[in-house]
């Protein structure tokens, strides 16, 4: 029979007990570790596809404004 999710980690939480030496172990470790580097492309890319879309929106407003303003300069009255 196979155990359940919740008899594995109670099984290996009473197999682990490493006491108070164990814990002052891990939170030296883990001060001491340099942190890992975080990825700075993540913003600079979605940056630069928002002001490459406010662009295309301008540019549509502009597109848009200039056609509306010679369709209504040209027709007849």
């Amino acid at each position: 029979m196979n155990p359940t999710p919740n008899q594995v980690l109670s099984v290996r939480s009473e197999e682990h007990r490493g006491g108070p030496l164990a814990l002052l172990v891990g939170l030296v470790v883990s001060l001491t570790a340099p942190l890992p580097r975080r990825d700075e492309r993540g913003l600079s890319q979605s940056t630069e596809n928002a002001v490459l879309l406010a662009g295309a929106v301008v540019v549509a407003g502009l597109v848009i404004t200039a056609v509306t303003a010679y369709v209504n300069k040209n027709m007849p009255k």
